[in-house]
């Protein structure tokens, strides 16, 4: 009976907790006055936000123009860039595509100005843009012999558009005599992401001063694609490879920079689209920066963050001779797999250590399997279940220990009663009592602790696989980002703006599940955190904390709890027998029983500590 009542009161308490919570929400949010003095603010705020993206894209990459009907203009243009004045200035642009992606090369800079994914679309159903408007710059910084400082991005380039074999090929050529020039060369593949790009000159050898810095400058501002910015934000970060094969990262919130050796490609990562410029060799040094655009959620901000490389250069034989390559692509480890020599797949953020390593090797070939032949949600469900059939044995062990606790409350708590009033000699006999039924009160956290590895993998899983982007499954439109239900006229902290419904589910459903294990055992050992708030905490983190996380990793935690109740349920009713339990803890107390040299040291300290506290009272 008096579990029973323990079991009601602590259901009590969690429904007046979420209760006290929705009427402090509903008591807090603001008159129709205010709601209309906050649009009217958060208006102004979106305008300026927008005049200061639109400002600072400006800054990005803005080459000087030239007005080519203006004579005066040109001949000014040529005077200042001197010998790279025999290539006649003219506006245009060449169109490389596949079935894949969209390229879109400039005359001016001879650099690319547009690239757009085919196949895939924002979340308001745009085309996926990564270079559009200006937002990217790639230039090349050197100086000539005559003194002259110039930058490629201010050049006229020459096209010329060829085929080889099934590849189209694009020369674009700064030319300083017929046979004297800087070339760009892009080479693009059918239904592939990934573009050849050589840097090559012929005869700038005294043209170009080698004395003096040269230096690869590649920008970009990484367009918003989700409908969280914020959301998006945090997974889109500069991912870079270095230092004999390192994957390293700059800062996901805040401002950063790096000068990193022997640079072998970076990424300019925007959550699940990619831009990749590798090398052949390795870059020598590279100077990276990251600067974070996003302050707090904006239906307007276009921008999540600024990236910057600057890459010195050096000339071989007095010319230009570096093979790169571009990948505009999304940042899907089936696309990224292909280029196995170029390592790209390392650029996906699977995880570090241990982590990484299950969520690469684990469950995203399973869930890739998985979701060959089923709905994505569907798939989701059936991992789940294979997750929690392959942790059964330590669910069962965890559930036997909790169970051993249970049948040795009385005797706790009537050595809580006798000693209450010395600790030292409570905790002593307690030890004893727990050394001789076989009981180790950690090991139902051992098994916890083990399932830690597998809960970080997919906490990195679901917001990351490509997979499930834009994947529905019931009410969710995108098993990749939150189910929101309903839209809030109010935004509360840390919670956000919309009411999420699959973490409510799991929220009840870690609820119940803590309810079983903790719930049987809730008195409080000394030291011991309080069981009954954690019980209560737990649910409400993960209520609030999974809001604005991917739906699919709240769907894994809802079927995940559910099915680890039901295991629960049947080992208790159909495995587990607690008169067994407690007939073989009393057969084992009356069994000898030998301390390892740990539980020795243990038990003379205190029989130490127990002397000295008597000698102290005399």
């Amino acid at each position: 009976m008096e579990e029973k009542k323990l079991d009601i009161n602590t259901i009590i308490g969690f429904v007046l907790i979420f209760g006290i919570l929705i009427f402090m929400f509903w008591q807090n949010q603001p008159t129709p006055e205010e709601l209309e003095a906050q649009k009217a603010k958060q208006e102004q705020l979106e305008a300026a936000e927008m005049q200061k993206a639109n400002a600072t894209k400006e800054e990005v990459a803005q080459p000087k123009t030239v007005d080519l009907q203006d004579s005066m203009a040109v001949a000014s243009y040529k005077s200042a860039i001197g010998a790279f004045g025999y290539t006649a200035p003219s506006e245009g642009t060449t169109v490389l595509e596949n079935d894949v992606v969209y390229l879109e090369i400039s005359n001016k800079g001879g650099q690319i100005i547009e690239a757009r994914m085919k196949g895939y679309v924002t979340y308001d159903s745009i085309p996926v843009y990564l270079i559009k408007d200006g937002n990217a710059n790639f230039a090349l910084n050197f100086s000539t012999s005559d003194n002259r400082v110039l930058n490629t991005n201010d050049l006229y380039f020459e096209p010329t558009l060829s085929k080889s074999g099934e590849n189209q090929v694009l020369s674009m050529k700064a030319k300083v005599a017929s046979d004297k020039f800087l070339e760009y060369r892009y080479e693009m593949k059918p239904e592939e992401y990934l573009i050849g790009f050589t840097v090559r000159s012929q005869g700038l050898n005294g043209i170009v001063n080698s004395s003096k810095p040269i230096d690869l400058d590649w920008k970009m501002k990484a367009i918003r694609h989700s409908k969280s910015i914020q959301y998006e934000n945090r997974y889109t970060r500069v991912t870079y490879n270095h230092d004999g094969d390192k994957i390293s990262k700059l800062s996901e919130g805040s401002e950063d920079e790096e000068t990193e050796v022997d640079v072998k490609w970076i990424s300019y990562r925007q959550h699940f689209f990619s831009s990749i410029l590798t090398y052949a060799d390795k870059f020598e040094t590279a100077k990276l920066n990251s600067i974070n655009l996003v302050e707090e959620e904006s239906h307007t901000q276009q921008f999540t963050k600024e990236f910057a490389a600057e890459v010195p250069l050096e000339l071989q034989g007095g010319e230009f001779a570096y093979n790169f390559n571009w990948y505009y692509g999304p940042t899907d480890v089936k696309v990224l797999a292909q280029y196995k020599e170029l390592g790209l797949e390392d650029s996906i953020p699977f995880g570090w250590g241990i982590f990484g390593w299950i969520n690469r090797y684990i469950f995203t070939p399973v869930y890739t399997f998985l979701s060959s032949f089923l709905p994505y949600g569907i798939a989701i469900v059936v991992m789940t279940i294979l997750v929690r059939l392959i942790m059964s044995p330590a669910t069962y062990k965890s559930y036997l220990s909790q169970a051993k606790m249970k049948v040795l409350k009385p005797e706790i708590t009537e050595l809580n009663e006798k000693y209450k009033d010395n600790a030292m000699k409570k905790q002593q006999e307690t030890m004893k009592l727990y050394n001789k039924a076989g009981v180790s009160p950690m090991s139902g956290c051992v098994p916890a602790l083990l399932q830690m590895p597998i809960f970080y993998a997919l906490f990195m899983f679901f917001p990351t696989s490509f997979a499930l982007r834009q994947k529905p499954f019931l009410w969710a439109d995108d098993l990749s980002s939150y189910d929101a239900i309903a839209q809030l006229p109010f935004t509360i902290p840390f919670y956000g703006d919309h009411v999420s419904l699959f973490p409510i589910f799991a929220s009840v459903a870690i609820f119940f599940y803590m309810m079983m294990t903790t719930g049987q055992n809730m008195q409080t050992q000394p030291g011991m955190p309080n069981m009954k708030f954690i019980m209560y905490l737990s649910p409400l983190m993960m209520l609030v904390f999974f809001n604005n996380y991917a739906s699919g990793l709240s769907l894994y935690y809802f079927v995940s709890n559910l099915i680890t109740i039901f295991i629960m349920l049947a080992i208790k009713n159909f495995i587990l027998d607690e008169d067994k339990i407690h007939a073989q803890i009393q057969e084992n107390k009356k069994k000898p029983k030998k301390e390892n040299k740990f539980q020795k040291k243990m038990r003379e300290m205190m029989e130490q500590a127990e002397e000295q506290k008597k000698i102290s009272k005399k």
